[in-house]
């Protein structure tokens, strides 16, 4: 069986290609021994990308390796993927465009970080993300030495990759008189990988929530769905001054988002 990776080794540094190398290596591979754990990721959030800019994280994870192997003598770094193993990815694996940099805190033990890279527009060496990447990714690693000699590790966890949301509100008519109707719009937007535009989230519920002027407390005031363009229209009837907006609760490709209240005076 053969693999796809991302990661090579290019006179001590780790850069972007595609290397087919055989999965199953342990008789004479120096860095078969190695193991990885504490693998944390962007300090366990998730990580939320938006329609163009490239995004890096920090990660910190610990090796451990043999006695007799050197730790100048190999490199490290996590990745993300998807599949049943890391060595039998379903989508390309994403990783850094450089190792990580470890101290030794033992004579078997590293202390190490590293920089991951999203890029939703492709550059340079570098492909781009797709929408269809959103959503849950398992965190694995991967140690290499100067003689392409790979050692996997997989299920070190799981990290979701996200598409940046945005949330707009209005509140009309202002100033309004109380127990008149107040009508509350807005659009719920995220970010399109494929086309690297924000474009309406259809279908969602949305809260419309109400802060009265002096108070620091929303109250949810209903739950409206966007439409097919990923707009927001309701009606409340005005009761006192304060604050409207929209918030919504995010999903599993989609971060949380509240738009900043839209303050109404009530005469």
């Amino acid at each position: 069986m053969r693999i796809r990776a991302t990661v090579a080794a290019v006179s001590g540094a780790l850069a972007l290609s595609a290397l087919a190398v055989p999965a199953a290596q342990a008789a004479g591979n120096p860095v078969s021994g190695v193991t990885f754990s504490n693998v944390v990721i962007n300090s366990g959030k998730s990580i939320v990308v938006g329609a163009s800019a490239q995004v890096t994280v920090s990660a910190t994870y610990t090796v451990t390796h043999p006695a007799s192997l050197s730790a100048s003598s190999f490199m490290s770094g996590p990745l993300l993927y998807r599949g049943t193993s890391i060595t039998e990815p379903t989508e390309a694996l994403i990783g850094g465009d450089d190792p990580g940099t470890c101290t030794a805190s033992s004579s078997t033990v590293l202390k190490c970080t590293a920089k991951i890279q999203f890029r939703p527009a492709a550059t340079g060496d570098y492909d781009d993300l797709a929408n269809s990447q959103a959503g849950a990714w398992k965190v694995g690693a991967v140690a290499l030495d100067n003689s392409d000699h790979f050692k996997w590790q997989s299920d070190l966890g799981t990290k979701n990759v996200q598409r940046l949301s945005k949330l707009t509100v209005n509140a009309a008519p202002e100033p309004v008189k109380k127990g008149k109707t107040v009508t509350v719009t807005g659009a719920l937007t995220r970010a399109n990988w494929d086309n690297h535009k924000y474009q309406g989230y259809t279908g969602q519920p949305v809260k419309l929530q109400f802060r009265k002027a002096g108070s620091s407390t929303y109250t949810t005031l209903k739950t409206v769905t966007t439409d097919s363009s990923g707009n927001l229209k309701a009606t409340t009837t005005a009761t006192a001054d304060g604050y409207f907006r929209y918030s919504f609760a995010g999903t599993s490709t989609t971060p949380a988002v509240s738009a900043g209240g839209d303050y109404v005076d009530v005469q």
